[in-house]
């Protein structure tokens, strides 16, 4: 198992850049199963889930080949129609290829996803939908199986605003017969782009990004030739790199219109932030200012930034409240970062955080993908030397972000 050490107490300094949007590379590989043929899409990051989706497309039938920044699917023929449980319980995300193999093949058997470390994310709304669409659906021995011969369009209202249920749907659609209306649909960018990315392929949507998307089937569809966007949440986690230590980093090849509400947040807490078209400056303050935060679905603040966003009100000058409104169980990283010296109370949804003491470097242990994150910038501006254990969580959506830091100054290695 790895572990990453960390100095702390340097002010980072120079030019980053960030890697493809691993929650839109997710469903867009995944959309490649609606059109037999050979897919290509670029600006893939190389990330462990990446790699967990590949396998389970592999399993399917499909050719994958990863090279650099880009991945090849050969769709043309696919040989099974199930997602294993051994993969779907590692990447939730797994259970996007449901909609996409039943639009094309008549038929999905998909594991559930079983518990999850941040909470229960259930898909009962997939289902919903699907089942809205025509499909047959049963439950046995932990495994959905979803028939339809084909799908038809249908209005689906969603109690919630669900990102992969949203995209599900949608792909599900592509290939239905007729018009789908989808309400109180998702609106992430990650969601526009995986129905740009279906649009690429001869689909018609329309409203993507708002909270009503209407999707007319057709009879078939085109494959892949795609370039994903920037992923916000590691260009947002290298914001917060730059305030907490006080530094000057340049983020190029992100999208800054992407994170309004992040940038605003941190603006409010002092950061200086110059944006460009594709690219931010940031220059951390001298005293950080307390700020609020409420997590909400897309444009509010992101509840993937929360946990980033505690460590940097940690070392503010005040008390911040920090209220989780999207998974239940994401305060993991509080009890870690106590042992760095934070003053953090949780209570039911909100976490009081009292900055304005120095973090001290201490042996911390990462217990999912957010949290690893927020230890890691904890420990760039904790006194001392960090040792974070569990970084496989780091590496399901950073791509090797210890070698991205290191050329900014900071001094981090990874460690067997």
């Amino acid at each position: 198992m790895e572990k990453i050490i960390i100095d702390g107490g340097v002010k980072l300094k120079g030019e980053v850049p960030v890697s493809g949007a691993k929650n839109a590379a997710l469903p867009i590989m995944a959309a490649s199963i609606l059109s037999p043929g050979q897919s290509s899409i670029a600006n893939i990051p190389q990330l462990r889930d990446i790699t967990t989706m590949g396998d389970l497309l592999t399993r399917l039938g499909i050719g994958f080949q990863a090279e650099g920044g880009r991945v090849s699917l050969n769709t043309e023929n696919i040989s099974s129609v199930e997602a294993q449980y051994d993969l779907v319980r590692t990447m939730r995300a797994s259970v996007l290829v449901l909609g996409p193999l039943l639009a094309r093949m008549g038929e999905a058997i998909i594991s559930l996803p079983g518990g999850c470390a941040i909470g229960a994310r259930p898909i009962n709304l997939h289902v919903m939908g699907l089942n809205k669409m025509g499909a047959e659906i049963t439950l046995s021995e932990g495994y959905i199986k979803v028939r339809a011969k084909r799908l038809k369009g249908a209005n689906i209202y969603f109690d919630i605003p669900t990102v992969t249920g949203t995209e599900n749907i949608m792909m599900a659609a592509a290939l239905a017969d007729g018009v789908t209306v989808i309400e109180n649909a998702a609106c992430e960018p990650e969601v526009v782009d995986l129905a740009d990315a279906l649009i690429s392929m001869g689909a018609e949507i329309q409203g993507a990004g708002t909270n009503v998307i209407k999707i007319k089937g057709k009879d078939s569809l085109r494959p892949l030739d795609y370039k994903i966007i920037p992923d916000r949440i590691e260009a947002g986690t290298f914001v917060v790199a730059a305030g907490i230590t006080r530094g000057e980093v340049r983020i190029k090849d992100c999208n800054s219109g992407h994170m309004d509400a992040v940038i605003d947040k941190l603006s409010q807490a002092g950061v200086k932030i110059d944006q460009e078209k594709d690219a931010l400056t940031v220059k951390g303050p001298d005293m950080l200012k307390p700020v609020d935060i409420r997590t909400t679905p897309y444009p509010g603040f992101p509840t993937d930034m929360q946990a980033q966003f505690m460590a940097l009100m940690a070392v503010s000058h005040g008390t911040s409240l920090i209220t989780e409104n999207i998974f239940e169980n994401r305060f993991m990283h509080v009890a870690e970062m106590r042992r760095m010296g934070a003053d953090i109370k949780v209570e039911g949804a909100t976490a009081t955080v009292r900055g304005g003491k120095a973090l001290k470097g201490a042996p911390v242990m990462a217990t999912d993908l957010r949290a690893s994150a927020s230890l890691v910038l904890a420990g760039l501006a904790a006194e001392g030397t960090t040792v974070i254990d569990r970084v496989y969580h780091l590496d399901r959506g950073y791509q090797r972000i210890e070698e991205k830091l290191k050329p900014l100054g900071a001094k981090i290695t990874r460690v067997k």
